[in-house]
């Protein structure tokens, strides 16, 4: 991939609806992705003090975080119903040149802070559940 600009790689979350329409989450200065697998350690006595992982018995997960300031009350509003709720919803990533990561999400922090002279900002992690599908741009 070639170098790209950050504002090119956007936070999208779903109505529900059916067929469903993603909104760009608005106000993010930052957004990142993270692709996890957990390793298995099946290392034992005859591994000649070398560690010895089990390929593809892990749990896989998706890890998203993104900070801001809010630009519209929906956006807002979405995120702090989702947080409350503690219900799953749909996002979708899209990363420039590469592709777009979509799936259910929990919102597990939603969180606010702001300087005595500086407008008020958020910030949100997202968790996956389930499959996340991959398409390439």
């Amino acid at each position: 991939m070639a170098a790209q600009k950050g504002a090119l790689l956007v936070l999208k979350i779903g109505n529900g609806g059916s067929p469903e329409t993603f909104t760009t989450v608005a106000g993010l200065r930052s957004t990142s992705i993270s692709l996890n697998d957990e390793t298995v350690d099946v290392t034992h006595k005859g591994s000649s003090a070398k560690r010895t992982l089990l390929g593809g018995a892990g749990v896989s997960s998706v890890s998203i975080s993104g900070s801001g300031v809010f630009t519209d009350d929906a956006t807002e509003t979405t995120l702090k119903n989702n947080w409350a709720s503690g219900s799953l919803a749909n996002y979708q990533v899209f990363i420039p040149d590469f592709g777009t990561y979509e799936g259910s999400f929990q919102l597990t922090s939603l969180e606010y802070a702001g300087e005595f002279n500086g407008e008020v900002t958020y910030s949100v992690s997202l968790e996956s559940s389930g499959n996340i599908a991959f398409s390439s741009a």
